[in-house]
């Protein structure tokens, strides 16, 4: 079976379950793609003007939206640019910035739009394109200027996708990390989550909390809680292809957190925590989900809370599992036999 991101299959507009693999094409096909009439290992979908392409080789399979990404590049006049090597600059501050020149707002969301079909394949543009996204409403040239960033970086990385090997190991695995108070607006903290089959991302978040978190275990507290949820959705999910899974690893990178999370009797202060978010602490002693502490160098949701710098950022898409892939490329993986 192959799993694809929820939204794209279903119209919506926020991702939340992106790609996974398991056993290649059969659900692909079920799930209303094409197979290629020239080539019979690339198999696309079409959603209005947006097009997932997967392509099929002995090794495994290939998902991007470079023919997409090209489009929306060139419709906004952004081709001829200079490349960036990152989406947004390191420690970028973006608030409403009331007092900066406004610009057209429709041209602004239009563009925003076309970066959110992107995330469907391109998880390194997540946190951006959502951080971007917040401010929408009255846009001035200072947000306009981060999104062209966006489309400077998406213009040097056209052919970037997941690659999904085709031995890999079913075990579920999953990060959760909080960026504390990130929104200059509100001080409320960004969620990131990613969860894991094996080594392969399945499904990655990127999202503001909805109450404003006092103390950064707080804020990691209601990342873990969210992430614990996505984990549960999953789990049933793959309950129908045969998978149980028990102590699922869910990796935090704050001690204090997890010392929450693992402690049944109500502390002072998580007295004013919503009860929402308590669920964890069930999950944890009923064996669902283990805890364990990572150092944040290892931590692989960062890139989903905050901009990083270059180095820390190729770190984690690597990991994430993105390459790039020219058409050439996919062609030779897709001609090499099968041993």
């Amino acid at each position: 079976m192959f799993h694809a991101q929820r939204r794209l299959f279903h119209g919506l507009k926020q991702a939340q379950w992106h790609g996974s693999i398991c056993c290649q094409a059969l659900l692909i096909i079920s799930q209303q793609f094409s197979k290629g009439a020239v080539d019979p290992t690339l198999f696309t979908r079409h959603a209005g003007n947006d097009i997932l392409l997967i392509s099929q080789s002995p090794r495994g399979i290939f998902i991007n939206q470079s023919k997409y990404a090209s489009e929306i590049v060139k419709k906004y006049g952004l081709h001829s640019t200079d490349s960036v090597d990152t989406p947004m600059i390191e420690n970028k501050k973006l608030d409403e910035d009331l007092q900066g020149k406004q610009i057209d707002a429709t041209l602004y969301r239009g563009m925003i739009g076309s970066l959110m079909y992107l995330t469907s394949s391109r998880p390194d543009l997540n946190h951006v394109v959502c951080l971007c996204a917040r401010y929408q409403a009255k846009p001035t040239e200072k947000h306009l200027q981060a999104v062209k960033q966006i489309f400077r970086y998406l213009n040097g990385t056209i052919n970037m996708g997941l690659w999904y090997s085709k031995d890999t190991d079913m075990s579920l695995t999953a990060y959760a990390d909080a960026d504390h108070a990130g929104c200059q607006d509100t001080r409320r903290s960004t969620s990131g989550s990613a969860q894991f089959l094996g080594d392969k991302l399945v499904s990655w978040s990127s999202k503001k909390q909805k109450c404003t978190a006092i103390s950064s275990t707080e804020a990691e507290y209601i990342a873990l809680s969210g992430c614990c949820s996505q984990i549960l959705w999953m789990r049933s999910q793959l309950t129908d292809y045969g998978f149980q899974f028990n102590k699922i690893p869910l990796y935090c990178d704050n001690k204090s957190a997890i010392a929450l999370c693992c402690n049944n009797v109500q502390h002072s202060r998580a007295k004013h925590i919503d009860i929402r978010y308590h669920f964890i602490k069930e999950q944890v002693e009923n064996g669902i989900v283990e805890l364990y502490f990572v150092r944040t160098e290892y931590q692989l949701a960062d890139i989903f809370t905050k901009p990083l710098p270059r180095e820390r950022f190729n770190f984690l898409i690597n990991k994430l599992g993105m390459k790039s892939m020219s058409p050439e490329m996919l062609k030779r993986l897709a001609e090499e036999t099968d041993e």
